[in-house]
């Protein structure tokens, strides 16, 4: 059975999480405030986390970082706010994914089960593929470690971050849709989630190219997608 953990100080919305994701199988833990939830975070394996933005005592934010400090497990934001900016600053830190209050909990359960597959997948794959890095110019990735080398300095990045470069490197000058790119490092099917691929591209290009401006390795194909060049 897998492990969730939310953490939600609004006690009727956690209670309705927990329910819906329980009745979907799952095995949850609620934790009431952002203290207590980092403890549990920390302590204990889980398969997905559900985090609160606004939280008493530790915000999500900064409970998501410490997760993301040692571990690479999906994390789903829950979050009153829409605005572009605290979705990048998110995103930006190693979130997966977010909602916005108010959401469908039936929505909730179908982001959780693709995420928890998604990375499940991607795990498995790379325990199972013989060729353990991608190599384009001075880009090394090592599929084994999910480690980006550019020119042989260690590039950080998040977990969808990776999964994002790692999918235009491995079929370099292919145009992926950014409905493709969506379905296959989310898993998700969802037409109003597809400006996060940009967010992401974004950040992609800042840590990875000489000018964001004028990338050298991801090319956006306008109206379509995105590609990398080799």
């Amino acid at each position: 059975m897998k492990k969730i953990l939310i953490i939600e100080d609004d006690q009727t919305i956690g209670e309705v999480e927990r329910d819906y994701l329980e009745m979907a199988g799952f095995e949850v833990t609620l934790a009431p405030n952002g203290k207590v939830g980092l403890t549990i975070a920390l302590a204990e394996k889980f398969d997905l986390y559900i985090l609160d933005v606004m939280l008493p005592e530790i915000d999500g934010i900064t409970i998501a970082k410490k997760i993301r400090e040692s571990k690479d497990t999906p994390i789903i934001m829950v979050t009153a706010k829409s605005k572009e900016s605290d979705t990048i600053r998110g995103f930006s830190i190693g979130i997966d994914d977010y909602v916005t209050k108010p959401f469908s909990p039936a929505e909730l359960v179908a982001r959780t089960k693709a995420h928890i597959q998604r990375y499940e997948t991607l795990k498995r794959i790379s325990k199972e593929d013989d060729h353990d890095r991608i190599e384009i110019r001075g880009l090394l990735i090592n599929l084994d470690h999910r480690q980006v080398f550019m020119n042989g300095e260690t590039i950080e990045l998040t977990p969808k971050e990776y999964d994002l470069l790692t999918l235009l490197a491995s079929a370099p000058n292919k145009v992926f849709a950014k409905e493709e790119i969506f379905q296959k490092v989310w898993g998700l099917d969802s037409d109003h989630d597809i400006p996060t691929i940009t967010v992401h591209i974004r950040k992609i290009r800042e840590k990875l190219e000489f000018d964001a401006s004028n990338p050298e390795y991801i090319h956006t194909v306008w109206g379509v997608g995105y590609k990398m060049v080799k």
